[in-house]
C-alpha cells in the first residue's frame, strides 16, 4: 500500500483533469476529500449527522429514521444498526 493514499489513485486524478476543468492540484483536492469522506467510521458519520440534523430541529426519531436509510446508501455500507445502536453511539 502506497504512503500516500493519492498514490493509489493517480489515475483517477488523471482523468479528472481530462475529463474536467480541474487542475492537477485540484483534482488531486478532490479524490483527497472523497476519500476522507468514504473513511469516516460509522460512529463518526452517526454522530456528526445526528448532531447536522438536530441543529436543523428534527426530533430524533426522525433523525435516526434519516441516519439509518444513509448509512445503508453509503459506497461501503456498514451493517444496519436499529435505532436504539445509533442511540448509543450518540449517548453512549
Amino acid at each position: 500500500m502506497p504512503a500516500d493514499p493519492l498514490d493509489a489513485h493517480v489515475e483517477l486524478v488523471e482523468h479528472l483533469v481530462q475529463s474536467t476543468p480541474l487542475s492537477a492540484g485540484e483534482a488531486q483536492r478532490v479524490v483527497a476529500e472523497v476519500l476522507g469522506y468514504f473513511a469516516e467510521s460509522t460512529e463518526r458519520y452517526v454522530r456528526r449527522r445526528h448532531g447536522e440534523l438536530q441543529r436543523r430541529g428534527m426530533t430524533n426519531d426522525r433523525i435516526f429514521e434519516r441516519v439509518g436509510a444513509e448509512l445503508a446508501a453509503r459506497r461501503v455500507a456498514p451493517p444496519a444498526l436499529s435505532a436504539r445502536q445509533l442511540r448509543r453511539i450518540v449517548y453512549g
